[in-house]
């Protein structure tokens, strides 16, 4: 009696995500003497799934280093395990002779594969470029009193093993779970509570809203709750914003809203972003952040900059500030209502932002 085998091979299947950020310090000149060990931050930037920022140091890291400016890598998403590499570099313009490239071997760094960690000092790249500031300053590394740092990020996904049975063949459609909370939405099937805002009702799920916004699940599951409330009424929201927020919930997606373009589109994701603070959903918050920023101008700059102290928005506030420095129409964008509204309720440090920015371009 023969017996027939089957061929199975393990695989191992991983996927890699590689983009390059370039963090342009305007003004490098108005960065020194903030002392050693202290630092400037670049804006976030999510590569792989994951955010990173780009530490630097013009005043060096430590006393070891106090004669050289350095750069380092963090990564700033909280609660992760991820394997990367990089290549971190500050940038030279031209050509850049040989003799200064061997002198300053430490100008770039790259390292291997290795763990990032958010809960400990692993969250840091292990290798910081830097370069002494006598070769850096008279070198083609400044254009214009500006300095920039590239860096190449390969971000790697976990590693998957599977026996793999070809005679079997048998594929496994992809994931449509959302797609199916969003019917759950749109059709209504099942709902147990009614939102009132403006006039407008909304239907939904208690259960649903809950395992996305903490707020809903001490609002209706918390030990203040009204067990038999259906009816809710939401104030000081636009019945669009709290719709665009119920689909995000369903669909972890921002809607398309056809009818909106250019700032009107801005200025609804500047709502939906307060909806967001207000109800504690972080990662809408994150996306409403990463697409304002498209829409920053001079007009609304220093308004958006005010929104994003207020609700401690920090990847936005990075970006209006990195807008600030680099804008050539200062003096338009003080003479902004946003601006004046800036100076009257902001802290003073978001004001010297503006004011170092100024004197910058006057020179």
């Amino acid at each position: 009696m023969s017996t027939k085998s089957k061929d199975t091979a393990l695989l191992c299947t991983s996927e890699a995500y590689m983009s390059t950020y370039k963090f342009k310090i305007a003004g490098y000149s108005l960065t020194r003497g903030i002392g050693v060990g202290n630092f400037i931050r670049s804006a976030t930037f999510t590569i792989g799934g994951h955010d990173w920022s780009i530490r630097f140091y013009p005043d060096g890291i430590d006393e070891t280093s106090q004669d050289s400016v350095s750069t380092s890598l963090e990564m700033m998403s909280s609660n992760a395990d991820v394997r990367a590499r990089y290549h971190l570099r500050f940038v030279a313009h031209g050509t850049v002779p040989i003799n200064v490239l061997k002198q300053v071997p430490m100008a770039q760094c790259a390292e291997v594969i290795r763990w990032f960690r958010s809960w400990d000092a692993t969250r840091f790249g292990q290798q910081k470029a830097c370069i002494l500031r006598s070769l850096l300053e008279p070198g083609s590394y400044l254009v214009n009193d500006a300095l920039t740092i590239q860096c190449d990020l390969t971000v790697v996904s976990k590693l998957q093993w599977f026996e793999n049975k070809e005679e079997y063949g048998v594929e496994v459609p992809p994931c449509d779970m959302m797609g199916h909370f969003g019917k759950l939405l749109e059709e209504k099937v099942g709902s147990d509570v009614t939102f009132l805002v403006g006039g407008d009702t909304f239907e939904a799920h208690k259960i649903v809203l809950a395992v996305r916004s903490p707020v809903f699940k001490a609002q209706f599951f918390g030990p203040m709750r009204d067990p038999v409330a259906c009816r809710v009424t939401v104030e000081d929201m636009q019945p669009a914003v709290f719709e665009a927020l119920l689909h995000f919930i369903y669909n972890d997606s921002l809607p398309d809203i056809g009818d909106l373009e250019g700032k009107d589109y801005g200025e609804m994701l500047r709502h939906l972003l307060v909806a967001a603070d207000r109800y504690a959903m972080d990662r809408l918050k994150v996306v409403c952040q990463r697409t304002i920023c498209k829409y920053l101008d001079v007009e609304n700059v220093a308004s958006t900059l005010a929104l994003a102290e207020q609700h401690e928005c920090d990847r936005l506030r990075d970006a209006c500030v990195e807008f600030i420095a680099s804008s050539k129409k200062m003096n338009d964008v003080k003479a902004t209502q946003g601006y004046a509204d800036l100076r009257r309720t902001c802290p003073p440090v978001f004001v010297d932002l503006f004011e170092r920015a100024t004197k910058f371009h006057k020179t």
